[in-house]
């Protein structure tokens, strides 16, 4: 893996603090979101900022920062990545180890749900928001839509991702929702996988805001991958398809992705835990596969 200098980062913060935005000011920038491909492969490590660190069985597995810092300049650096997903706290450290020249850069907005948290529906933006993304040079942002009927935060989420949606595109900036039907059971916030609430979630994003020119979905593979044809039928709105928890079926996940990806709104993937920390521990190997999906 890249080897990272923790405490050179650390000197770096504390002692030239503008230096985090020098570097976003010197980043090389692509032209636009999509390559000639027409795909896009993002990296997703907003995960820790909610709380959530675990990945299968490793209850911390995302809380050693030097360790997940280096799995994602390694995979970074892997052909055919387009670029990242994550809080301001990491894209920091990574513009400061220069890894996201020629990278599409795409900030976490909001993260205030936090995992097995009361008020966990009640979704704040306390990550990045649109002014950021636009004075650092980002290429676009996401945002994660949970909706539940019976909770009243879900209200408040909805309205504030709908004023948010607002705001990127009057920056012109590309938009991510990341949309879900979700229940608690036994206190706990449970994601319906099923068809009808995949489609539901999808309608409900597509008609946020005063403009959907700039919004992009993220959708994660229904329980049965048979059911993703009909269900991304709902929108227009070009699509990724997000990872999820995979457990140790690493090859069944791919080919759930390889449908997805034939679909024609669909546009690439997003996925972080499973191909960050896969099962079998090659990092380099897990990305390339993916990668090897969408040139396929």
């Amino acid at each position: 893996m890249s080897r990272v200098d923790i405490a050179e980062l650390v000197a770096i913060r504390s002692r030239r603090p503008e230096a985090v935005a020098e570097a976003a000011l010197r980043r090389r920038r692509r032209p636009a979101l999509l390559g000639p491909s027409g795909r896009l492969m993002i990296i997703a490590a907003d995960h820790p900022a909610r709380g959530s660190l675990a990945v299968g069985e490793r209850g911390l597995a995302m809380a050693n920062r030097l360790d997940l810092l280096e799995r994602l300049c390694l995979a970074l650096s892997r052909p055919g990545v387009d670029g990242v997903l994550a809080t301001a706290d990491i894209l920091d450290d990574l513009l400061l180890l220069g890894a996201l020249d020629d990278k599409i850069v795409v900030g976490s907005m909001n993260r205030g749900g936090l995992a097995g948290a009361s008020f966990e529906l009640d979704d704040r933006f306390t990550g990045h928001r649109a002014q950021d993304l636009h004075r650092l040079g980002f290429d676009a942002g996401k945002l994660l839509l949970r909706i539940d009927y019976q909770d009243a935060g879900s209200l408040d989420t909805l309205h504030s991702t709908a004023r948010t949606v607002d705001e990127m595109a009057e920056r012109r900036l590309p938009v991510f929702i990341e949309p879900f039907i979700c229940h608690r059971v036994g206190g706990i916030v449970r994601n319906d996988l099923s068809a009808e609430a995949v489609i539901r979630s999808i309608a409900i994003a597509s008609g946020l805001a005063g403009t959907s020119a700039y919004t992009w979905l993220k959708v994660p593979v229904t329980e049965d991958p048979g059911d993703m044809a009909r269900v991304m039928e709902t929108s227009t709105l070009p699509a990724v398809v997000l990872g999820g928890e995979i457990g140790g079926d690493q090859h069944g996940a791919y080919e759930k992705w390889r449908g997805a990806l034939r679909l024609p709104t669909v546009r690439g993937l997003v996925v972080g835990r499973s191909l960050l920390y896969p099962v079998d521990g090659d990092v380099a190997g897990a990305v390339d596969t993916a990668v090897g999906l969408l040139q396929g």
